[in-house]
């Protein structure tokens, strides 16, 4: 590049970094749905309350609001490799606890492996935006980000699959269902470890050269510059993203409070159905996985950021609509295909919040707008996931599910006020008509 300016260049290293971080994602993930897709049997196992196993879910999102802000400053302070290191062995340790807690007598000990999973969760949600920041170039940033949050999708996918399979409900062989329940847990344990080790090799902090211009830019600010406290203050002060903030916590919370009652809304209605409740779960993330893929090839595309992100919203709460107003028609066929169309713009929307963040706040560091819209994500999500529980024990899944629709009507309006102002595209395309002027001898 003339006139001075960085090279830039592509590292082959960074779909390995892409893919080892996505598989890790993937089995936390998986930890934290396995519970809840089958909260009969583990509630029938440890002679637990139904909310009681729905904690075993909720504790990801209680562990990580307190932890986040000091996760983020550990990842911009200390960088990717350490952060990465840090989830993935976590979330060994947590899986290796679970097999510790093998018996009815051991729910205490299974809380506390899964909140190790919780702490592990910290250290792995804030990542894809930086990784697609730092490793891959302009065009492929928003595809990139969509496949490192797809790996959590794929995982959250493989949870309402797998466990269901794996461990059906057999209430008078409690040593049967121990048996079931320990092929999961060992097998989780076995391959978080291997992921573990593969991280350590293939993790760096940064490729040799910028893969764009905007992190070029970014690379010249000498870190003494940096303020983590002062980012967090020019994030607030930002409008749009306070406004993106409340309608991503709303969007992404409503997501979570339904996976994680999806098993009790199923069998309320379709006794014995344990399985098919699985994969229900199964569809909703597949779609969502699909929708994620084409928002953020879109986005690469077009740069529409408000706009896609207002269309996916509404979408996502017509889908909703269908899917309560469908739910208990006794056809399980149309569950699944609600479920698919929700799913499809619900988690299609979750690489939308990030990369839209990402613009409007450049250049303020990816980790702590990511950081934050994970922390907004799982207060709402505690909250849903309490209220809708509540309404749909007490009244019926109906009631749950239309206080949902009533929080996305709100968010679809808070959307629609965000102004955008897409500073970190304007930098990139900037320097390129630079780049153009210069090559065609233009002034």
């Amino acid at each position: 590049a003339g006139g001075g300016r960085v090279e830039t260049r592509l590292s082959r290293r960074r779909l390995a970094v892409l893919a080892v971080f996505s598989c890790y994602s993937l089995v936390n993930a998986f930890q934290w749905i396995q519970y809840s897709i089958l909260s009969n049997v583990f509630a029938g196992f440890y002679g637990v309350s139904f909310t009681q196993i729905d904690w075993l879910s909720m504790v990801y999102m209680v562990a990580y609001v307190p932890l986040i802000l000091p996760a983020t400053w550990l990842l911009d302070a200390r960088g990717l490799r350490l952060t990465a290191l840090l989830g993935a062995g976590l979330n060994g340790l947590g899986a290796w606890l679970k097999c510790a807690s093998l018996a009815p007598d051991r729910y205490p000990l299974t809380l506390a492996a899964q909140t190790v999973c919780a702490v592990a969760q910290v250290f792995i949600l804030g990542l894809p935006s930086r990784i697609a920041s730092v490793w891959f170039g302009p065009t492929e940033v928003s595809t990139a980000c969509a496949v490192a949050v797809l790996g959590n999708q794929l995982g959250t996918a493989i949870g309402f699959l797998l466990p269901p399979v794996l461990v059906p409900n057999t209430p008078n062989d409690i040593n049967l269902m121990a048996h079931n329940i320990s092929i999961m847990f060992y097998g989780t344990a076995i391959v978080s470890t291997l992921l573990f080790f593969l991280t350590g090799v293939v993790f760096e902090e940064k490729p040799k050269y910028p893969p764009s211009h905007s992190q070029a830019v970014l690379q010249t600010v000498p870190p003494e510059d940096y303020s983590y406290k002062q980012s967090i203050i020019n994030l607030f002060k930002n409008i749009p993203f306070v406004l993106l903030l409340i309608s991503y916590g709303i969007m992404t919370g409503a997501f979570y409070s339904v996976s994680t009652l999806l098993n009790q809304m199923i069998v309320t209605h379709y006794e014995g159905e344990e399985v098919n409740a699985g994969r229900i779960g199964l569809t909703l993330v597949v779609a969502g996985m699909v929708g994620s893929i084409i928002c953020g090839l879109w986005l690469d595309y077009t740069k529409t950021y408000k706009q896609t992100t207002l269309i996916v919203y509404i979408l996502s709460f017509i889908g909703l609509l269908v899917f309560t107003f469908t739910l208990d028609l006794g056809y399980l066929i149309v569950v699944f295909v609600t479920g698919g169309v929700l799913g499809f713009f619900m988690t299609g929307y979750l690489p939308l919040g990030f990369e839209f963040a990402v613009e409007i706040t450049y250049p303020e560091s990816e980790g702590t707008s990511s950081g934050l819209l994970n922390a907004s994500a799982q207060i709402f999500g505690i909250v849903f996931t309490l209220v809708q529980g509540k309404l749909t024990t007490d009244y019926s899944p109906r009631a749950g599910n239309l206080f949902l629709c009533a929080w996305i009507f709100v968010g679809i309006i808070l959307t629609a006020l965000i102004k955008s102002d897409l500073r970190r595209h304007n930098v990139n395309s900037g320097i390129m008509n630079l780049d153009v002027k210069a090559v065609s001898g233009d002034s």
